[in-house]
């Protein structure tokens, strides 16, 4: 395998408090974000908060903020258009997403009376629809449960993997680790504004078996290096020297993903444009953890309750 860098000495374990500071700032951001989510004062998506979502295009050209001052005029009101482009995407294609009961009326589905709206609005350009999105408000109360409980029982399992490959303490601290890109990931998405939707709870997911990943490689040199511990009785220095035996290989990985993500953000079209780029961050976020919150932990472990391990 092609090396970046070779017979590094850089002292990871040495710069841990550091780290331990940064990370501390950075998982405040995401509590906070959770916080939000969870009482409903977040940027949440129709999917956990109901409302509609209608992807479709026009004839004949028109921009989008003639189509929210129509919209607006015809008493819809909190409503979200995006354009949309790409090769592959008819021209004068819209993303129209407004929040609120899926019912308006009687039977009247919110995106009949959108679509309805819009057609009066602009009679002599066609609007064409694509896709439908219609969901309540109870549906998406229980998306958002469902999210959370999905991503609560992925730590579980990865502490339950880890304990069986590994010992506990590595499973404790690579859980603690993968909390600690998700929660991250999610503060950084959130105080930038974003819409949370399931479709973040899906890169979340997808970022912590990447992170997971990234740990075990660390791990599985730690535990071959652990000889030299028992030997040496100098953990500390077995995990430093771990660590930047595999620093190439976690370098080269985290470049090759990160060109790939890039490619999909860059040409992936707008429909996969904020799932790549959750994964952009969350691929740089996890990188770092696996060598500055993962390892550190089970130095600190050891440090004030030290044992033999396995």
């Amino acid at each position: 395998m092609i090396e970046i860098v070779k017979n590094t000495k850089i002292d990871f374990i040495g710069l841990r408090k550091y780290s331990f500071m940064l990370s501390g700032f950075l998982l405040l951001v995401g509590v906070a974000a959770f916080v939000m989510i969870l009482t409903g004062n977040a940027n949440l998506g129709i999917d956990f908060r109901g409302g509609a979502m209608i992807m479709g295009y026009f004839e004949k050209p028109i921009t989008a903020a003639e189509l929210r001052s129509g919209l607006t005029e015809e008493g819809i009101g909190r409503v979200d258009i995006q354009s949309v482009l790409g090769e592959s995407i008819q021209p004068n294609s819209f993303i129209i997403k407004t929040l609120g009961q899926s019912e308006v009326s009687g039977d009247s589905l919110l995106t009949e009376v959108i679509i309805g709206r819009i057609q009066h609005k602009f009679p002599d350009n066609a609007f064409k629809v694509d896709s439908i999105d219609d969901i309540g408000g109870a549906v998406g109360k229980t998306l958002r449960q469902q999210a959370q409980w999905a991503v609560l029982l992925s730590l579980l399992g990865i502490l339950a993997y880890i304990w069986i490959r590994f010992d506990f303490r590595f499973g404790v601290a690579a859980t603690i680790a993968t909390f600690h890109d998700v929660v991250v990931v999610l503060g950084i998405y959130s105080f930038m504004g974003k819409e949370i939707s399931l479709l973040l709870v899906t890169a979340l997911l997808t970022l912590a078996g990447y992170s997971l990943t990234d740990t075990v490689v660390v791990y599985d040199r730690i535990r071959e290096n652990l000889k030299q511990f028992r030997k040496r009785g100098d953990f500390a220095g077995t995990v430093n020297i771990s660590i930047n035996e595999v620093l190439s290989r976690t370098i080269m990985t985290s470049l090759t993903t990160l060109a790939a993500v890039l490619a999909v953000f860059i040409f992936g079209g707008e429909v996969l444009r904020e799932f790549s780029f959750t994964l952009l961050i969350g691929i740089i976020i996890g990188t770092y953890s696996s060598v500055f919150v993962a390892s550190p932990i089970i130095v600190e472990w050891e440090k004030r309750s030290p044992r033999r391990f396995k």
